[in-house]
């Protein structure tokens, strides 16, 4: 039984965000999952773009089992499939493949060849959010991987934020871990790490989309280089 099934039947989500933001502001990882698994049990999900499975190990450690979901957009790296098969054979968890509603074949014959390069927000929408939007329906809740030090977008994110373009409460465990403490999370438990990260990719998004970085530069700044964009619209 979950906490919401012992409350109050008509207590609102939103009520539900503005109080728990508050009392995990700072709050550790594992107790901010402690207390999303105690309150929607499976009604939570977790979603993934396979660029490491430190979040995947730490809410499996709480939730063994959890529904994970991985958006499947046809542009992925070799390397990123793998990881998502190497996560799915070592955690203890439920790795969901979420694919767009057209293959690419049948988006370029609908839309023309290399959507991504003409018009990056709206493949992006069409191969990532709006199918991720259809996967999480079933759920009351869901844990992201986001953190403040990515991105200038993200900096003034909270720990637990209602989704209110899905209706639905959003976790961020780690939000407020840095670089460092991600590398030493990784290594201190020997997380399972897309090989990209080893050959200059710090960010990792679609092939089309993303290239290398080099020393010093920003590590996001190979995600849709020269386009101006920087967030495909999941987070936004």
């Amino acid at each position: 039984m979950t906490l919401l099934e012992t409350d109050r039947p008509t207590l609102d989500l939103e009520d539900i965000v503005e109080s728990a933001a508050a009392a995990l502001a700072g709050a550790p990882a594992l107790e901010v999952i402690r207390w999303a698994a105690a309150t929607f049990g499976d009604r939570i999900c977790l979603t993934s773009s396979m660029s490491d499975a430190a979040l995947i190990h730490l809410v499996s450690k709480v939730k063994p089992g959890i529904d994970v979901l991985f958006v499947d957009t046809g542009y992925h790296f070799a390397e990123t499939i793998g990881t998502r098969d190497a996560v799915e054979a070592v955690y203890p968890v439920n790795v969901i493949n979420v694919e767009p509603s057209r293959t690419v074949a049948e988006q370029e014959a609908a839309l023309g060849p290399r959507l991504y390069g003409r018009n990056p927000d709206l493949c992006c929408h069409l191969r990532k959010v709006e199918p991720l939007g259809r996967a999480l329906e079933g759920y009351m809740a869901w844990f992201s991987g986001i953190r403040r030090d990515e991105t200038a977008s993200r900096r003034d994110r909270r720990v637990v934020e209602w989704d209110r373009r899905r209706g639905m409460v959003k976790v961020n465990p780690i939000l407020d871990w840095t670089q460092e403490e991600m590398d030493g999370y990784i290594e201190d438990n020997g997380i399972i790490v897309n090989p990209l990260h080893h050959d200059g990719y710090p960010s990792i998004g679609c092939e089309p989309c993303t290239r290398p970085v080099a020393p010093g530069e920003d590590p996001r700044s190979g995600r849709w280089a020269g386009t101006g964009k920087t967030e495909c619209g999941i987070h936004l």
